[in-house]
């Protein structure tokens, strides 16, 4: 199973909904991405906590749909 792009901004709108969201698939298969998330929902976290945010965001989707995700995470 693999998850769409949009699934995968879905997911993380949920949980950020003013955040600027960037999705590259970075092998074209649906499966590894690359993500950049801007959000005031950062501002205090150390990046581990920040990390666990978007995580949490995906569910139990990571390891499943999703094979691969690169993070990167900006608070404004």
């Amino acid at each position: 199973m693999t998850m769409t792009r949009s699934e995968l901004e879905n997911l993380i709108i949920q949980s950020f909904p003013k955040a600027i969201i960037d999705i590259q698939d970075l092998a074209g298969d649906d499966n590894h991405y690359s993500i950049s998330i801007k959000s005031e929902l950062f501002r205090n976290k150390t990046k581990l906590e920040q990390h666990q945010l978007v995580y949490s965001a995906l569910q139990e989707k990571m390891g499943t749909k999703l094979h691969a995700l690169q993070i990167k995470t900006i608070s404004i």
